[in-house]
Formats: structure tokens, sequence, C-alpha cells
């Protein structure tokens, strides 16, 4: 266990958590909604620091992030819990057993073994995804601060309600994030997440304010965030408040978890989508889950032709110069592209 950070005491033995827009109250011996952060006679722990349940090497694609040193490894690492209880969780096994089953597991491995494996194993960046990185806050702050030391980036996979306080807190170690805005009506968050729409908008301005590149993702239920109206005004609030340059993924939903009524995404929705944005002025719209589409390539805002080719998440061919379009020189927006 470790001392949490970002929490208040109310009085003796009761705490509230203010590290993310939940603001938990939590009474002695108990836990907030993440499930990972613990009460104890008025002393808030973090039960995750330092035993990660999941750790693997992935590419960057697989975040998705298509403009964060595009084609290189990411040491991705994750603990047990989320803030969010998402019907459709693909992790729910890991994400959820802390508040499903009181569990909480993991392998030792300490920060500075983390970045020694990161580098053992060639990653430009380690990523803190799979669950949520706000609920192992601490843990991904020291990890943060030693892979900079060492030259590599890092990255957060996350649901966006992390609050203000914190972020900028880890915002001279975090590069990048890609952040899910799953979907734009109140009332789909509230149902289907157990979140505030309102909540994960300002977190995505917070981190557009602070200069930490960024780029979105939706993942298109049928029946539940797929009309034409929602793909419309998620893109000009992308357009409107952080650019027309950050990149939007729309990806495809299959049955999963407490989620398991509404059908696959077809790939005709998913090319809609893209469309609207498109249409809207985003520079760079992709379409996720469906292999071997051509939603997949990043193409040149000015000249359109594919400066990016990708199949899954390997990349065919690459057509950028010193971060330009080779066909017109136009400027490609993104990290280390």
């Amino acid at each position: 266990m470790k001392e949490a950070l970002f929490y208040e005491k109310r009085d003796e033995k009761t705490v509230q958590c203010m590290l993310c827009r939940h603001h938990c109250v939590i009474g002695d011996g108990k836990r907030g909604l993440c499930g990972v952060r613990e009460n104890r006679g008025g002393t808030l722990y973090s039960l995750v620091y330092g035993i990660p349940c999941s750790y693997h090497v992935d590419p960057i694609e697989k975040k998705p992030l298509f403009h964060f040193y595009p084609g290189s490894r990411a040491f991705s690492i994750a603990t047990v819990g989320c803030n969010f209880q998402c019907l459709h969780c693909q992790n729910h096994d890991i994400s959820q057993m802390p508040r499903e089953t009181q569990r909480v597991y993991g392998e030792k491995m300490e920060p500075s073994e983390v970045v020694e494996l990161a580098e053992r194993s060639a990653c430009r960046s380690i990523s803190y995804t799979y669950t949520e990185p706000t609920i192992f806050y601490e843990y991904a702050l020291d990890i943060a601060k030693r892979a900079k030391e060492k030259g590599i980036a890092n990255n957060f996979v996350t649901n966006g309600y992390i609050e203000d306080e914190p972020l900028m807190a880890i915002r001279p170690y975090l590069d990048a994030a890609n952040i899910d805005l799953k979907g734009f009506d109140p009332s789909f968050y509230r149902k289907v997440c157990k979140a505030e729409l309102s909540g994960v908008l300002d977190t995505i301005r917070a981190y557009k304010r602070l200069g930490i590149w960024i780029e979105l993702t939706t993942l298109i239920i049928p029946g539940h965030n797929d009309s034409d109206e929602e793909f419309r005004s998620i893109a000009r609030f992308i357009r409107d408040e952080l650019g027309p340059e950050t990149p939007w993924h729309v990806s495809a939903f299959y049955p999963t978890y407490k989620l398991l009524e509404p059908s696959r995404t077809k790939p005709k929705t998913l090319a809609r989508a893209r469309e609207i944005g498109l249409g809207e002025g985003l520079r760079y719209v992709y379409e996720g889950n469906i292999p071997g589409s051509d939603g997949e390539n990043t193409y040149c805002y000015q000249c359109k032709k594919a400066v990016i080719k990708r199949v899954g998440f390997t990349i065919s061919g690459y057509h950028i110069k010193e971060g330009a379009c080779e066909y017109c020189g136009a400027a490609i927006d993104g990290i280390g592209i």
C-alpha cells in the first residue's frame, strides 16, 4: 500500500478523494468507486501501487495513437480497477474485479523495473492502459518520472475523468493521451458508463489547455450513439474546442460483458461517421476494429494522398519526411511524425 495523493480529510475518520471527478466521500474501512483506494483510519491508500495485473509490449497504433511516434513500440501496463462501470467493458475481468469481488491482485514490480523492461524491449514510450490509469495514479507518476529521465515518453489511454490538479501535476512527464469520448448524450454516459459527460468534456479541455497531444476514440454502439446528429456533434466539438488537427478514431463495437443485445457495428456505420467527421473539417478520422479498411490510413489533408498506410497495427507505407507530406509539403500534425 501507498498513501494516496489528492485527498482531503472531512473529519477524523472520513476522507474525500479528489483524484477524479467522482469526488468520492469514503468512510473508514471503505473504498472509493474505483475499488482500489481505501480509507484506513482517516488515511487514504492506493491498494495497487507496484502490483500491475498486466503488462505487454504493444504497437503504439493499438492504443490507438496514430500521430504519436507512429510505428514505435509502447510498453503497456495496468493494475486492476476502474472509476467507470461501463456495461460494455472489454477488460471487465480486471477493471471491475475490485468492485465486484473485493479482490486486488498483481505482480510486484517497482517503477524502476518497469522502466528497465521498457528499455530492454526498445520501447519509445510507456502506455498506461487496459484499465484506467487515473486509479493507479501514484504508480504511473513514479514510473513516468523515471521514464522521462531515460528519454522514454509516456502516454495515457483513459476515460477522461481525472481532475485538473492531478493532471497538472503529471503534465511535465505526460506526452500524449488517447481519451475515450464514448458519446455526446449525458443520459448515455449515466446509463452505460455511470459517469457525467460534462466531466469528460472538462477533462478533455484540460488536456488540450495543458498542451498534451490528444487523440479521441468513440466506440460506436448500434442503437446507443450511432446517429448522424451525434457524430456531427462530436466532430464539431473536436473542431471548435480542440482544433481540426485532433485525430478522431471511430471504432466498431462487439457484444461483451453486460451489453449483449446490440449487434456488431457495421462497417458502413463507421464509414458514415468518418465521412461526417471529415465533412465537418477534421483533418484525420480513422476507422478502428475493421482491419484492412482504408479508414486506417493517414491521408494528407491538403493533397488527400495516403502518407501512412496501415493494415491493422502494422505500417505498410510511410510518406512523411521531416514532419511533412512527401507529395505536397503540408505539415502532418503529431509528435514524432
